[in-house]
């Protein structure tokens, strides 16, 4: 595939005009505090529909004719690609039919069918509904929007790109998380277009999900390889084999790949939360957690973009509490103690001196490899970081007891 021309990405944005917001940024002091040069959070998450995908959709959809319209959309999708394609044909009076898993979170669900589309449930993961899309399609006639494996489609994710380029002045590094790699193959090439017109380097880094990272080795071996995964918080950039149109531009365009662990994307999330006021899903998050675990290096103005917001409330709950144990505030300690009285006003006093706060305790006798004279104390509580996490654990062993971290 040939580099999408700038004048691509500025037809793109004629036409997306009316239809996106052209969301703000945010300039992150602790974050430029961390990466030592400013940060610049490019809000997409509140973009419509919660995230970037609408871009895609929208222009996609856009660049149909009169007979593709006439025979409507298909698409497959755990969530965000959903919404976008929906509310696009939804606005362009296509009709829209969306294959999602049973699984997909329950406010990505109502949504999608908000915007008019067709919703049919079936399978556990997304593979399901991609192969019954294409079977729909290929039964129908219905034309298939792929979430990223399009050129249109990398162009209309790409608008973001002229975005980042006026509102960051001096932009020396944009950091964008990678699935399938859209979004990056269409930011890549519109900035370093920009930027060559003014005889500027801009580098590009993409991030992707530990358990879910296709675009190293692909990028080590010269073509788009299938790996294996394993699950991960940021399902939204969960693909098992990059796209062969974005990876051509890829691998032309992006200077360097890293991966992160789902213990950075929660303290990420949590950052996001505390720090920016945001609330960012996992996969939207993942430049933040490259910079926080020091996998950025960056000397000038750097645009992290915040690609999408649509989190299920419960998986925040969630993962809120993992960002804080992962960041040393939040425990779960298990500790055996002899049954006998006294021995819970102990430990509480013990975590008084110590400074740390009990949120919940559960005192049973029922738990495996007590002794008939042991009950167990399970106490979650809050501390201050690693170094006060260590302290209360090392008050607890002076004093005899033996607690134990649990696991999440």
């Amino acid at each position: 595939m040939t580099l999408p021309t700038l004048a691509e990405f500025e037809d793109a944005a004629a036409v997306l005009r009316d239809v996106i917001v052209k969301t703000p940024f945010d300039v992150s002091d602790h974050l430029t505090e961390v990466l030592g040069a400013p940060v610049y959070l490019k809000l997409e998450n509140l973009q419509r529909t919660g995230s970037f995908k609408i871009r895609g959709a929208t222009y996609r959809l856009s660049r149909l004719s009169a007979q593709e319209r006439a025979r409507g959309v298909v698409a497959a999708s755990a969530g965000n690609h959903a919404q976008g394609v929906a509310s696009a044909a939804q606005k362009l009076g296509i009709p829209a039919t969306i294959f999602m898993p049973l699984g997909v979170p329950v406010p990505k669900l109502l949504a999608t069918r908000g915007y008019g589309a067709e919703v049919v449930l079936e399978g556990a993961t997304v593979e399901t509904p991609l192969r019954l899309a294409a079977e729909f399609a290929e039964r129908t006639g219905a034309v298939m929007i792929h979430p990223y494996d399009h050129r249109d489609i990398i162009v209309g994710q790409g608008t973001m790109g002229l975005e980042l380029w006026d509102g960051v002045p001096e932009l020396e590094t944009v950091v964008v998380g990678i699935g399938g790699g859209g979004l990056i193959a269409g930011v890549a090439a519109a900035v370093k277009a920009r930027a060559a017109l003014e005889g500027r380097r801009v580098r590009i880094i993409g991030v992707q999900a530990e358990n879910s990272a296709a675009y190293p080795s692909s990028l080590a071996a010269g073509v788009p390889l299938t790996v294996a995964t394993t699950p991960t918080i940021a399902d939204g950039i969960a693909v098992a084999r990059p796209g062969d149109a974005p990876f051509e531009v890829i691998s032309e365009l992006v200077d360097e790949v890293v991966t992160v662990s789902d213990d950075d994307i929660a303290r990420a999330l949590l950052v996001l939360l505390e720090r920016a006021k945001q609330v960012v899903e996992p996969a939207g998050a993942v430049g933040v957690a490259a910079i926080l675990a020091g996998k950025i290096t960056a000397s000038g103005p750097t645009a992290v973009i915040l690609s999408g917001g649509n989190i299920d409330p419960l998986l925040l709950q969630r993962v809120v509490a993992h960002g804080l144990a992962a960041s040393g505030r939040y425990m779960t300690l298990q500790i055996p103690l002899p049954d006998r009285p006294g021995q819970l006003a102990r430990v509480s006093e013990l975590l008084a001196i110590a400074g740390a706060n009990v949120i919940e305790a559960l005192h049973t006798r029922h738990g495996q490899g007590l002794q008939i004279s042991e009950v167990i104390l399970q106490l979650s509580v809050e501390t201050r970081g690693e170094e006060h996490r260590a302290h209360v654990i090392g008050v607890l062993e002076e004093a005899g007891f033996r607690p134990r971290v649990a696991q999440d």
